[in-house]
């Protein structure tokens, strides 16, 4: 697993005009190119009236792959621009299609440029990028002396408990970073004189979405 990586967790719509032309950002989450495809075909059925829908996207959770199309537009102003906001940001297994209707004055290489980066942003902004991290599932099992310190020190961290099950003892489920794991774990161990019985679960990848950690 990588230490950590950006991406699109919901995707979103952003519109800028340039001298009448209007460039109108959608932006979606993908994971394969087939995904990235359908996505650009369906913004050419849904916008299919407009001079041009230049596109670009990265996949991989190294951005292994890079596409971009200028769709007609002159080579380099377009899909180029789309492409270096996403690579900017760090984002990768995302892609943006930018619309342009054209309005009647020419902006020139530089201004297209300019206007299909400005589109490709106002999209990002409109849509929630997540710092995707390494994480697991932390399985705790405690008798109920050792409850309240174990809840101040996940709450202290600000760690998120999936569940907690109250029998003649209390097993709980929470979501640590791989980065923290292993503090979490002694904290515990410390804070309940070795009495927690705790056990971690596969690896996966954890983010905060509206405020709260979530396996993503």
């Amino acid at each position: 697993m990588l230490p950590e990586y950006k991406t699109v967790y919901r995707g979103g719509e952003g519109e800028i005009t340039e001298k009448k032309s209007r460039f109108i950002a959608n932006v979606v989450p993908v994971s394969s190119e087939e995904e990235a495809e359908e996505f650009i075909e369906s913004m050419k059925k849904k916008y299919w009236d407009a001079r041009h829908n230049c596109y670009a996207y990265i996949i991989g959770e190294r951005g292994e792959i890079k596409r971009f199309s200028d769709d007609g537009e002159p080579g380099g102003t377009a899909g180029k621009p789309i492409l270096e906001v996403l690579a900017g940001e760090g984002i990768t297994n995302a892609a943006i299609v930018v619309t342009r209707y054209f309005g009647g004055t020419l902006l020139g290489t530089g201004g297209l440029v300019r206007a299909y980066g400005a589109a490709a942003k106002e999209g990002l902004s409109a849509s929630a990028v997540i710092n995707k991290i390494p994480g697991m599932r932390l399985s705790i099992t405690t008798d109920y002396t050792g409850l309240g310190k174990i809840q101040y020190l996940l709450g202290q961290r600000g760690i998120t408990v999936l569940d907690t099950v109250y029998t003649d003892k209390v097993e709980m489920e929470a979501l640590v970073s791989l980065k923290e794991g292993a503090a979490v774990k002694a904290e515990i161990t410390e804070g309940t004189n070795g009495q927690a019985v705790l056990q971690e679960g596969e690896p996966c990848y954890l983010a905060k979405i509206d405020g709260k950690m979530q396996i993503v």
